[in-house]
């Protein structure tokens, strides 16, 4: 069966991915950085639903570009066929306020740790003629949203990236995608709390997204009904991509 590595698996989105994948009879490898027990208990979890499954629990700082260089460096030959890329570092900040090294570093994260990771892994898949790459992207992308200057820039990035590296590589069986969620009720969320009610009721779908909603997704790229998808953007944000967002 197929090996995938899932960047951020701990929590959240990535621990929804993890479960989704190992359901759908996947081996995972997936990373965290400070969510060890949170990570090690995920792995346990799996493990006892899921005995003929291998899930490992990787601890990975995407930040520390040396240590990401030697995690990749000595993941180049265990032959994955997908890597998703869900680990993600929010700054929200006014474009005018915008600190340049604060960018920085969620680009890095959130770009920059993803086009390291592709590059090793699609070298497997190329040879192998079979892969699949998705990026949890972000409806910010795809809709101008105050305070995202610098995190809807690097999610674009990926949306750019990932479509020009699905034309260099649709020839020879590999499928690269994004997933663009809205808001997914996660841990991330928690400092709107204040503003959960008015913001759903700004979605057209009236609530924020599961988790599971979102690794549904995920887990449906690394399936063989999807192997004609690519350089796609597939937003998952209960219609908010598709309203204008003036309301009267």
């Amino acid at each position: 069966m197929s090996r995938i590595l899932v960047t951020g698996g701990a929590k959240g989105v990535g621990a929804a991915i993890v479960r989704a994948l190992a359901a759908a009879g996947h081996d995972v490898d997936f990373t965290y950085r400070s969510s060890g027990e949170q990570a090690k208990a995920l792995a346990s979890d799996i493990a006892q639903a899921h005995p003929e499954r291998t899930i490992a629990a990787l601890p990975l700082d995407l930040a520390d570009k040396a240590a990401l260089d030697a995690f990749c460096e000595s993941r180049e030959g265990e032959g994955y066929f997908g890597l998703i890329h869900n680990a993600g570092q929010p700054y929200d900040m006014l474009a005018a306020m915008m600190a340049q090294d604060r960018a920085e570093a969620a680009m890095q994260v959130n770009f920059w740790a993803f086009t390291r990771l592709a590059k090793s892994l699609m070298r497997a898949m190329i040879r192998a003629r079979s892969g699949r790459i998705v990026a949890i992207g972000s409806v910010a992308a795809l809709r101008g949203n105050p305070g995202n200057a610098a995190y809807a820039a690097s999610k674009g990035a990926l949306i750019s990236y990932c479509k020009t590296l699905a034309v260099e590589t649709g020839r020879r069986g590999v499928t690269v995608n994004v997933i663009a969620p809205g808001f997914v009720d996660t841990d991330m969320m928690a400092p709107y709390a204040a503003y959960r009610v008015k913001m759903e009721g700004q979605i057209p779908a009236g609530r924020f997204a599961r988790p599971e909603e979102v690794a549904g997704l995920a887990a449906f790229l690394m399936s063989e009904p999807a192997a004609y998808i690519t350089g796609t953007v597939l937003p998952i944000d209960g219609g908010v991509s598709a309203q204008l967002g003036v309301h009267r």
